[in-house]
Order: C-alpha cells, then sequence, then structure tokens
C-alpha cells in the first residue's frame, strides 16, 4: 500500500484526505491518505521521518511551506515562489513541487479563461507570490495591488527578474478600481471575505469583461464572487484552484490522469 499525507498545523478541518482517498477508491490504488500535525518548527524533521517511513508523497500547507524547501530540491517555480506544497519521494533528496501556481492556472483554463492580456493580483502572500509568478509565466502582465505596498513591491520585482514571460508592477490597494479598469483577469489572493461578509475590492470596479477567482472557499459563495456575478463578470470559486491543486499533485505521484470530477464530487460535498 502506498501511503500519502499533508503536513500541516492545525491539519484536522482539511478536505484533502476525502478528495484524494475517493480518487484512490475510483481508480482502485492500493493507497491511502493521512494527516501529520508536528510542532510549528519541526518541518524538516517531518519530512525526513516522512521519507524515513516510506511515504510516496506529501501535500505541505500552513505554517510549513517555505520551511520544507530546506529539506527537498525544489523546482524552479516552487524555488521562484519560495514555498512548497507537494513532495515526490521517489528521488533522493525529495523532489520539492508549487501546485498551487498550476491549480491556479487548470482553474481558469477549466472555466476556458484566456490566460492572456492583464491580470490583477489581490495581496502578496503565499496565494499571492503562486498567482503573481504563475500568470508572468504565462506572459501576461501582472498588477500586484496589497495592504502593505512594500511586499508588493518586493514580490513584482521578484517576478519581472525572474524573466519568465510575463512582468509585474505594485500598487497599492486603493488603486484597484483604476487598475480593473481594462483588466482581463482578477485573484483575490488574501483571506477577505472568510470570515466576514467582506470583499477586498470595490463593487463598483468590477466588470462584465472580468474574469474573477477568489482562493477563499468557505465560504464557496464570497461577496466578492456574487458582486463580480451582479457585475457580469466570469466567477471561479475557491474550490476549484483547492481541487486541481490536488489534482495535480494526485497525477505527479500516481503517474495517472486524476478522476477529476470524483475529486470534485467528494471536495463539494465535505463543503456542502
Amino acid at each position: 500500500m502506498d501511503v500519502y499525507g499533508l503536513l500541516g498545523n492545525p491539519v484536522e478541518h482539511s478536505l484533502s484526505p476525502p478528495m484524494h482517498e475517493a480518487a484512490y477508491d475510483h481508480l482502485g490504488i492500493d493507497a491511502r491518505y493521512v494527516t501529520f500535525e508536528p510542532p510549528a518548527d519541526a518541518a524538516r524533521q517531518a519530512v525526513e521521518s516522512a521519507a524515513t517511513l516510506g511515504l510516496t508523497g506529501l501535500n505541505v500547507t500552513i505554517p510549513f511551506k517555505q520551511d520544507v524547501l530546506a529539506a527537498v530540491d525544489p523546482d524552479d517555480l516552487a524555488a521562484r515562489i519560495g514555498a512548497v506544497n507537494t513532495v515526490d519521494f521517489g528521488t533522493d533528496p525529495p523532489a520539492g513541487h508549487n501546485t498551487d501556481a498550476t491549480g491556479l492556472l487548470r482553474a481558469l483554463e477549466h472555466h476556458d479563461v484566456a490566460l492572456d492580456g492583464r491580470a490583477v493580483v489581490v495581496g502578496a502572500g503565499g496565494a499571492g507570490r503562486a498567482a503573481a509568478f504563475a500568470l508572468a509565466g504565462e506572459e501576461m502582465t501582472v498588477d500586484i495591488a496589497n495592504r502593505t505596498l512594500e511586499s508588493a513591491v518586493d514580490l513584482a520585482a521578484e517576478v519581472t527578474a525572474a524573466n519568465i514571460g510575463g512582468s509585474a508592477t505594485a500598487h497599492p490597494l486603493d488603486a484597484l478600481t483604476g487598475l480593473l479598469d481594462g483588466a482581463d483577469i482578477l485573484v483575490n489572493a488574501t483571506s477577505v471575505g472568510m470570515e466576514a461578509d467582506r470583499s477586498p475590492v470595490p463593487r463598483e470596479a468590477l466588470h462584465a469583461h472580468l474574469a474573477v477567482l477568489d482562493a477563499v472557499y468557505t465560504p464557496v459563495e464570497t461577496r466578492l464572487l456574487r458582486e463580480a456575478e451582479t457585475a457580469g463578470a466570469r466567477t471561479i470559486d475557491g474550490a476549484w484552484m483547492l481541487l486541481y491543486q490536488g489534482v495535480e499533485a494526485f497525477e505527479r505521484w500516481t503517474g495517472r490522469d486524476a478522476p477529476v470530477g470524483v475529486m470534485d464530487d467528494a471536495l463539494r460535498t465535505r463543503l456542502g
């Protein structure tokens, strides 16, 4: 039996186990997906222990995505983003990947969003970094708006210096209305909308030409998505990004096409 797992703290409410185990059961794969919750300062030891125990792969979530870099050989994208959320123990040292970035792109592609033109990313934290590098890698122009301008400036400089096709510029949050005029894609990469019915984007800035992806998935329908739909925009909830980062990890680990519909059903059943 192959054993896969999730490394995080906390992990008790994770949606990854039912999503992955539904895929194993559907394809008849002899595997299980378990969770690990080590102390916050034990990321490297946890990865080394997982390798010793013979795990095939690990997903990684908060607060370990940056710390596990020291225990793996990150691919170029994960190294640029500065975070790993998928570990493959098929090599020594284990390989580190960031499927948040590819999950974002696959979620957009699933909804027939063209990956060209100009994108606005709200937030410069972990999800914002993944989004900015992913979209710039598709040769898009990326505008990064963040509450702390210095973080956006640093991220934009890193994205542009990576020379991956697109470029990035930094802006304060109060510039969003102007930035969204003529933009093609909007990604909310902040947690705004998770704890309260709020949106990080002014309602009047939304328009029908936009494709709007909100990385928040609890609740699935956020205020941003409701207001974007009212404005005529195409809307993509955060569960799609969560789904496709899991799909990408599954396919890397198993070498098989993921049963996307089965995984989506398991995820949305748990989300209610």
